[in-house]
């Protein structure tokens, strides 16, 4: 007997079949139980007589509480009033691990109380939909990245000082010396993209902000593309391609999922190049047209990219930033030395920064003061500052928040549901 998968039933139509799972829910019509079985691919009805399942099996399917796994064999017929289109008219039947009291039930439970069962929660239906949406925007990134001729790099996770400053580094003893969690790979990417021309990591990242916004993790995933001899623009141009890839391959393949999480289609369906773009001081303009206080010079926090973000139908990027609120290593403007050539690109609706990035700076003079001047210790840069001795070009990159962007094509209020376990400033469990 063909052992399957609930997501490949299709094919054995007319024919048996046998399925292993875990019972999600159950009811009974007298001599008859409904039996929602589901393995991860699909969840699908089985049929349990006394007729055709015998009494031990019938027995034994009465006895199945929520979540108990078990082996089921049977004929697959198509019905589409069932849940994913198939029926499984079961002729035998073996339980195969119990589930006593399973501890999240059809009653409404509280925020903390998922979480504290998130090793549990996950085999909810919304929680397959968002992590499957999940997978796919993983996978398009990759697709992307990949047919486009760039490399993947793997970056460490481990490294010796920040690349963002050090007020959100985790920190860790390394053999008597001081290591930090990356915040990013950016730098590690540089120096691939000065060997390889076009390259990418993918991986996770740490911030050990005490933020408990909607927004943040203390660990998540981050895509860092970066270019050889590429400009603003070009990364501009990059993030966006990018953008629109993930949500079309999303809308092609988990529009069941998105339904699902009762997500307005019409809202992604908006997500069309060309993005608009807009500079940062016109930015602060439309700020306080909207009558929403914000002085030049300072960075955007949430409330202000959610003003921003009220007034388009897609994501936009906002460019040159002052130099003083971005990275040390980012170019300034030739023709505004306060600016700096970055960029951030706004998904709508609220969610806020979804990439980051812009060009880099590619002078040895240059960067040796901006490293001086955000009083970085140069000995653990003289590696980076090689890059601008040795064949130094124009590049360029960016880096995309997996969880940010899953949040936001997913139409969901907290990124906590986006990861398999989310690490938050007040959670490092389960």
């Amino acid at each position: 007997m063909p052992v399957a998968e609930i997501g490949r039933v299709a094919e054995f139509v007319g024919g048996e079949v046998t399925i292993r799972g875990w019972l999600y829910n159950k009811r009974s019509s007298g001599k008859l139980l409904f039996l929602l079985v589901r393995d991860g691919t699909g969840v699908i009805q089985a049929l349990v007589s006394l007729a055709d399942a015998g009494e031990e099996a019938f027995a034994a399917a009465a006895a199945l509480s929520q979540e108990a796994s078990l082996e089921i064999t049977g004929a697959v017929r198509e019905d589409r009033r069932a849940p994913g289109g198939f029926e499984l008219t079961v002729h035998s039947l073996r339980p195969i691990g119990p589930s006593e009291e399973y501890p999240i039930g059809p009653k409404e439970h509280g925020t903390e109380f998922l979480m504290d069962h998130r090793h549990l929660w996950l085999r909810s239906s919304r929680q397959h939909a968002i992590l499957r949406v999940r997978h796919e925007v993983i996978r398009a990134i990759r697709d992307f990245f990949n047919d486009r001729g760039f490399m993947n790099i793997d970056s460490p996770i481990l490294t010796p000082a920040a690349c963002e400053g050090t007020s959100t580094l985790f920190e860790t003893d390394y053999f008597g010396e001081k290591a930090y969690l990356t915040q990013s790979g950016q730098l590690y990417n540089e120096a691939a993209a000065m060997a390889f021309g076009k390259v990418y990591c993918f991986g996770p990242t740490f911030r050990a902000e005490k933020s408990k916004t909607r927004r943040h993790l203390t660990e998540f995933w981050m895509v860092e593309p970066e270019m050889a001899f590429a400009d603003l623009d070009d990364a501009m141009e990059l993030a966006e391609g990018l953008t629109v890839f993930i949500v079309e391959r999303v809308l092609e393949r988990r529009r069941a999922d998105l339904a699902l999480l009762e997500r307005d289609l019409t809202r992604l369906e908006a997500v069309r190049p060309p993005f608009p773009r807009i500079s940062y001081t016109d930015a602060v303009e439309r700020l306080k047209a909207a009558g929403h206080p914000f002085e030049w010079g300072g960075d955007f926090g949430a409330p202000d990219e959610t003003v921003l973000a009220e007034q388009f139908d897609r994501p936009f990027f906002v460019h040159r930033f002052p130099a003083a609120v971005k990275a040390f290593y980012m170019k300034r403007d030739s023709q505004d030395g306060r600016l700096a050539l970055g960029a951030d690109l706004l998904a709508p609706e609220g969610y806020g920064e979804i990439i980051g990035g812009g060009q880099r700076e590619d002078d040895l003079a240059t960067l040796e003061r901006c490293i001086e001047e955000h009083a970085l210790p140069r000995s653990a840069f003289e590696w980076y500052l090689d890059l601008r001795r040795y064949g130094s070009v124009p590049h360029s990159g960016f880096g995309m928040g997996l969880e940010r962007t899953v949040a936001w094509v997913c139409g969901i209020e907290h990124v906590r549901e986006t990861i398999p376990f989310p690490r938050l400033l007040n959670r490092i469990t389960p």
